[in-house]
């Protein structure tokens, strides 16, 4: 497994100031523009089914509007809740191990690419920087569909150039394709 933490920590300061974090998250959770509209998760969701045509790799999408208040309590960082994460929708536990997890922790504005070993071996570090780069333009903005399609595009062209489905690759969807939020 392989894990990116490309962005630094947030220049807004919630990761100096723990009652500031701990109310961002919780205020975050009630504002109607930190969620992704079902249209938007059924898009991607279609995405990511689409994707999964060409390479034999498994893609899941996470986006959290807030942290659980015990990742908070004790200052944890959305590297390690995208670990978690991935344990928790077994990305890990594909057949060929080349998972992808694509975390977002919107109210920092926290990108996280989780990678199982058989993909990470495969992409170079700065390759992924790069496009997380990309990704995070679109989410300072707040332009999360279109951030993520790109996320879901770009690790796309990595799975099928090193995991590319054959003819006579099985078509085994591993995981749902559905995003999830929390």
């Amino acid at each position: 497994m392989k894990t990116l933490n490309p962005s630094p920590t947030p220049s807004h300061g919630l990761g100096r100031n723990p009652l500031w974090r701990l109310l961002h998250h919780r205020c975050s959770e009630l504002h109607p523009g930190n969620k992704l509209p079902h249209d938007a998760l059924q898009r991607l969701g279609e995405r990511v089914t689409a994707s999964e045509q060409s390479h034999t790799g498994q893609i899941r999408i996470v986006t959290e509007v807030g942290l659980p208040w015990s990742y908070l309590c004790r200052k944890a960082s959305a590297r390690e809740r995208a670990i978690m994460l991935f344990s928790k929708y077994r990305v890990w536990d594909t057949a060929h191990n080349n998972g992808v997890l694509i975390y977002l922790l919107m109210p920092e504005h926290a990108i996280e690419i989780v990678a199982d070993r058989g993909l990470a071996q495969h992409v170079r570090s700065d390759d992924w920087q790069a496009m997380v780069a990309q990704m995070s333009m679109h989410f300072q903005h707040h332009h999360y569909e279109q951030g993520l399609a790109l996320a879901i595009d770009a690790v796309t062209a990595r799975l099928s150039a090193h995991f590319p489905r054959t003819a006579d690759s099985p078509i085994d969807n591993e995981l749902p394709d559905a995003p999830v939020t929390q």
